[in-house]
């Protein structure tokens, strides 16, 4: 599976976006690409399994468990 954050304006701020599901807003658009660096590293984390919570398009949060060596490709596009 491959992951890709995007960059964009977003409630008054700059914000990162998988999909259509978008962070909280940053300040300036250099804070937002740092925070979704940040949040692409966290994806790539292995050695153990974990459980994780995300929240879907419409809102709803979900608890998965995944296998330690069950991650995404993730990358931050340039924009």
């Amino acid at each position: 599976m491959h992951l890709t954050y995007h960059i964009g304006r977003h409630d008054g701020g700059w914000a990162y976006r998988l999909e259509n599901v978008w962070s909280e807003p940053y300040p300036s658009h250099s804070a937002a690409r740092a925070a979704a660096h940040r949040a692409a590293r966290r994806q790539q984390l292995e050695g153990r399994d974990a459980e994780i919570v995300f929240q879907s398009e419409d809102g709803s949060w979900h608890r998965e468990h995944v296998e330690a060596g069950d991650r995404p490709e993730v990358d931050v596009a340039n924009e």
